[in-house]
């Protein structure tokens, strides 16, 4: 794709907190087209998922030119546990309950995803800041997805370094580690993982006086959602996070997506998720010492200028545009 097309996105989702900024950058953003929405089970329960994502974009302004398809709404195979400690109950902060009114898609997110890029070969970005089963079982539908699809962005992983679910596993790899592993294995993917959102897309105390001095909607949003993972953060024994702070995961993987020349560092490795059950459930062996014998295809973004990145957002936050250049 040229680098003058504007990229047409689907964005596969388990909504709540950092999960609706990204959706804020994809939908007020020119450099993509916003296809759909897709939910996958992860953060809270699915029907807040689903109404989470549509008051977002109801916030941009595109509720009714964005669908919202509802796709798995358990793992392929294991159990979970939902992390509304980290998010508040509903996944909004506790406090924001929305019930929109704007009906779903009648298709299934996995059927929406397979037809859109057996329709549209080489054409639709997949960016997955959820578990990956709906990518997973599109996968098994499709078996030429892989080639279909421009390209597959995704958050998640912990490279060589702590998780945040267990010490081995960030979340989303956690939740679904059988579709993990398949997604990994399967696609040449960019890779935004836990490590270097918390070293790059840390906001303190002065970003959030900053957000909170912006008069507009998104801005409040923004202060509502993160009231609930700041508290927890405050709580937490990590030493990078054991304060005031947030980190903005997903955000930073769409912001990456639409603003390439933000990444610093990137490199491709071998990468594998350990699918079994127990200490080690959805640890991401990622290959920087070159010591297997297997395949270096996912992408790992390293290195992320934090500056520009924070600048994005309180654009979008104050003008409604994340590359606002006055």
């Amino acid at each position: 794709m040229s680098t003058t097309e504007t990229r047409r996105l689907i964005l596969d989702t388990d909504t709540a907190g950092d999960d609706t900024q990204a959706i804020l950058l994809a939908a007020l953003s020119d450099r993509v087209s916003l296809e759909g929405v897709t939910i996958c089970t992860g953060n809270v329960p699915f029907e807040y998922q689903v109404e989470n994502a549509k008051y977002t974009l109801e916030l941009a302004g595109e509720a009714e030119d964005t669908p919202v398809y509802e796709g798995a709404r358990s793992p392929l195979l294991k159990e979970y546990d939902f992390a509304e400690y980290v998010h508040g109950e509903g996944g909004l902060g506790g406090d924001l309950f929305p019930e929109t009114g704007v009906p779903s898609a009648d298709e299934h997110a996995v059927d929406y995803i397979v037809r859109m890029a057996r329709e549209n070969p080489g054409e639709i970005t997949l960016a997955c800041i959820a578990p990956l089963t709906n990518v997973a079982l599109a996968l098994q539908r499709e078996p030429d997805l892989p080639e279909l699809l421009d390209g597959v962005w995704i958050m998640g992983g912990a490279v060589n370094t702590l998780g945040n679910i267990t010490p081995a596993a960030e979340y989303n790899f956690w939740v679904d580690p059988d579709a993990a592993r398949m997604v990994i294995e399967a696609f040449e993917t960019t890779l935004v993982d836990w490590g270097v959102t918390v070293r790059d897309s840390l906001f303190e105390r002065d970003v959030f006086e900053e957000v909170e001095s912006i008069d507009t909607q998104l801005a409040d949003f923004y202060v509502t959602i993160t009231e609930a993972v700041r508290e927890f953060n405050a709580q937490s024994d990590d030493d990078a996070l054991g304060a005031d702070v947030t980190t903005q995961p997903d955000s930073m993987t769409l912001a990456t997506l639409l603003e390439p020349d933000i990444i610093e560092e990137a490199k491709t490795y071998y990468v594998e998720v350990d699918d079994r059950e127990g200490p080690t459930r959805g640890y991401s062996l990622v290959d920087e010492l070159e010591v297997t014998d297997g395949e270096a295809r996912t992408r790992v973004i390293e290195s992320v200028d934090g500056d520009r990145f924070e600048q994005m957002m309180l654009d979008m936050y104050r003008h409604g545009d994340p590359h606002y250049s006055g």
